[in-house]
């Protein structure tokens, strides 16, 4: 198990923000919605980063479309918070599904704020229906997240 303060393991992907007053809900921390908004912009972030932005999946006419969502909310981020938000790539059967692991996590005392699994599904983008993932997406959509643990 982790230490605290430390991601659940090596390698993350790792975007940060800063939450605004605009993210504060009226129990004046970061509203859930705006949780996700992250973890989609962090997948977003990771797939340009290893080769797959949103131009080429458009290109493509395929893409990852969110089929399951489990999320751990853990403490409260609040306005004026940097926030880093990491994942991982838990599985991929490189035909149809993939599986991100999401952390995110206070930058000034390292806190985890939430932990998150996001299962995806390939869709062909103009009818979609699933689709298998072309083998751009297959090979770049490895799986980091360490072996013999559960995704």
């Amino acid at each position: 198990m982790p230490g605290v303060g430390d991601w659940d393991h090596s390698d993350p992907f790792v975007i940060e923000v800063v939450a605004t007053e605009r993210d504060i809900d009226s129990y004046r921390h970061v509203n859930n919605a705006v949780y996700l908004t992250w973890l989609e912009r962090c997948a977003w972030a990771h797939s340009a980063a290893v080769g797959l932005p949103e131009a080429e999946c458009l290109r493509l006419e395929r893409g990852m479309a969110v089929l399951r969502i489990e999320l751990d909310y853990l403490a409260a981020a609040r306005a004026g918070d940097r926030v880093e938000i990491a994942n991982w790539i838990a599985r991929c059967d490189g035909r149809l599904r993939a599986t991100r692991r999401f952390q995110i996590r206070r930058a000034a005392d390292r806190a985890t704020l939430l932990r998150g699994t996001i299962d995806y599904v390939c869709l062909n983008l103009a009818t979609g229906r699933p689709a298998r993932m072309p083998q751009s997406f297959a090979e770049r959509y490895r799986a980091t997240w360490p072996a013999g643990e559960p995704g």
